[in-house]
């Protein structure tokens, strides 16, 4: 599994803004710019979360966009679904599902793995990951993992 480009955006940008002071309106260009996200690209995004009932919009001078509910009752769940991006593990999962599912012996592995994913999007909220940025750059905490994956991507920059 893969979460596509559309999905990490999102995760990113609503991060940035649940950490907004008050829920007051944050604009667009602003979350673009610190994230690094195309403008028009997280307007399609968040043309969608508002449509969802994750964000709502406000006008004028002082608008942008702020949650439509508290981040601790918003899930990753609910916001993949309000974007249209189902968590899949093979074919045999998709609406079309699989001729060969019957005697698959993977099936049941895919079906497990799911369930097990679908449990953590469905009990980990935009508060929690809110919560991990903070802590992030209250700690500057060096995690191994987080290291190896930033030498990575430099790496792969140079071929």
């Amino acid at each position: 599994m893969r979460l596509s480009t559309t999905a990490r955006y999102s995760l990113r940008a609503l991060s940035d803004l649940s950490s907004s002071p008050n829920n007051e309106p944050v604009s667009i260009s602003g979350i673009a710019s610190r994230q690094n996200i195309p403008v028009t690209y997280l307007e399609q995004i968040f043309g969608k979360l508002r449509r969802g009932g994750i964000l709502e919009s406000v006008r004028g001078a002082q608008g942008g966009y702020m949650l439509a509910r508290p981040a601790n009752d918003i899930t990753i769940s609910e916001i993949l679904q309000a974007l249209g991006e189902p968590v899949i593990f093979g074919s045999c999962q998709t609406e079309k599902g699989c001729e060969n599912a019957v005697t698959c012996p993977t099936f049941n592995l895919w079906r497990k793995v799911k369930g097990s994913v679908d449990e953590i999007l469905r009990t980990t909220t935009l508060e929690d990951i809110a919560d991990e940025k903070i802590s992030l750059l209250e700690t500057q905490a060096l995690d191994p993992e987080r290291v190896e994956a930033k030498r990575k991507a430099e790496e792969s920059k140079g071929e």
